[in-house]
């Protein structure tokens, strides 16, 4: 019997280690690496190939928005299940358009996970059963989106939300543009466009804006 390969992508070791010894019960689960940033993530899945990511959304460095938009982009059959402390409707809706191919919460149970593993790897979609999934289809359906129902973070390209996220984690424009491999100009131009896209005019809104968009964990 194959067995499901997994790579669990959470900042937090205890969750790791939670996740950890939750999956490894299952005869045809194996645990192949754990990343502790959204950029290692990525780096772990072109290493190791493993059949199915465990994402935590609020990732350091970079975020698992922009970690599962990297992966689905440069590794297609990788599935990625996006895992979240909220529902929030808007950040469901960024991880699936990045391409997750499932979302829970973290407070979900535990046959709940492993459900979810098992249908993503068979490429269908699972969402936690907190989500409604009819809201959902409203952030995946440009076409199907009213003035209330915009995503905050459409008008942002994924740079941006890069770079906002590195920015509201206080890091200074030399040490972003040393991450992103671009120049201290081109991180400036893009801080700029992200503030004029949404009418932040202020670092500390950004921080704010970021924080509630689940783009920088709290902590």
């Amino acid at each position: 019997m194959e067995k499901i390969k997994i790579i669990l992508a959470d900042d937090h070791e205890l969750m790791r280690n939670g996740l950890r010894t939750l999956l490894e019960k299952e005869r045809d689960f194996e645990i192949v690496a754990e990343a502790d940033t959204g950029r290692q993530a990525v780096a772990l899945v072109g290493e190791y190939e493993p059949h199915v990511v465990v994402m935590d959304v609020t990732m350091p460095d970079m975020s698992g928005i922009t970690a599962t938009h990297k992966i689905v982009s440069d590794f297609p059959e990788v599935k990625v299940l996006g895992l979240s402390m909220h529902p929030v409707e808007v950040i469901v809706g960024e991880m699936l358009k990045a391409g997750a191919a499932g979302y829970l919460t973290k407070n979900c149970a535990a046959d709940e996970l492993v459900k979810a593993i098992h249908l993503i790897h068979c490429g269908k979609v699972f969402l936690s059963s907190e989500i409604a999934q009819g809201e959902i289809q409203k952030y995946l359906d440009p076409g199907a989106m009213g003035q209330d129902g915009k995503s905050s973070l459409g008008p942002l390209s994924h740079r941006e939300k890069e770079v906002l996220q590195l920015v509201a984690e206080g890091e200074p424009t030399k040490a972003i543009a040393g991450k992103l491999f671009i120049s201290e100009k081109t991180v400036g131009a893009h801080r700029q466009n992200i503030m004029n896209k949404l009418g932040i005019r202020s670092v500390a809104e950004l921080t704010k804006f970021a924080i509630r968009e689940g783009l920088t964990p709290l902590d």
